[in-house]
């Protein structure tokens, strides 16, 4: 039986994962920061709700011990780890006049070396055979995004650093894939500041071939997929998430 490491289970896509992965069977670790405001005792339910464990587990990806700790959790609850999700990520908007290396630095520091963090606590830990995948963007996964580089930067090294490790834990058949969501409704794309909000997400789907956003659930599905049994000879790969937009003509 599996079991989920997950980062950012409290709220959006990860919180739609840990239940999916609880009807699959899988028991889960979710993390979460007190700061976000996000409740992770409502995912907690959700999967026990399904006859599963959840554990939710403090964590900044910004911290190397903090990042240990969480892995060493789920080690230490389930005795194995065999699938880790990196989710974890922050979407400051911020136009080049005002990208100060501090800015540029923190936001890396979360949405790109936190996955490293995670994958090289879970790989000393992870059962040979084992599943790792990281949640990109089609900002720097596929297009560029004005006033956000420090974010598509990280997004797009998502791809290199996935693709490495693909071939540096082959040995082990440890596979590690790449999602990468378009427009899905969550708590971070309604934020109208940093990201596109309400209103941008309902104009965005006029050009989307499927006629809409995507939910959380669909992109989980996409990742638990990546995951199963079913992706067993797929890995340093990247899938895109969107609903066709990537790839319509513009008119």
């Amino acid at each position: 039986m599996p079991y989920l490491a997950e980062h950012f289970g409290s709220f959006g896509i990860g919180a739609s994962l840990a239940v999916l992965y609880a009807k699959a069977g899988c028991d889960s670790v979710i993390s979460y920061i007190e700061a976000d405001g996000h409740d992770p005792q409502v995912v907690v339910k959700a999967v026990e709700a399904e006859g599963r464990r959840c554990i939710a587990v403090p964590c900044d990806v910004s911290s190397a011990a903090d990042v240990e700790k969480f892995a060493q959790t789920a080690l230490d609850e389930f005795g194995r780890i065999d699938i880790a999700v990196a989710m974890a990520g922050i979407l400051r908007r911020a136009p080049l006049e005002d990208m100060a290396d501090e800015r540029f630095n923190d936001m890396l520091d979360i949405d790109l070396v936190g996955v490293l963090r995670l994958f090289r606590s879970a790989a000393a830990r992870m059962t040979d055979g084992g599943v790792m995948v990281a949640a990109s963007s089609i900002a720097g996964g596929h297009y560029g995004w004005e006033e956000h580089v420090h974010y598509a930067a990280a997004k797009s090294g998502l791809q290199g650093l996935c693709r490495s490790l693909a071939v540096e834990l082959a040995p082990r058949k440890i596979r590690v894939n790449t999602i990468i969501p378009g427009l899905i409704e969550s708590p971070q794309s309604l934020d109208g500041n940093n990201f596109l909000g309400k209103d941008g997400l309902d104009a965005a789907s006029s050009y989307i071939p499927w006629g809409r956003v995507g939910t959380t659930e669909e992109c989980a599905r996409a990742i638990r997929f990546r995951t199963s049994d079913d992706a067993a000879f797929v890995t340093g790969q990247q899938l895109i998430v969107d609903g066709g937009q990537t790839v319509r003509w513009p008119s």
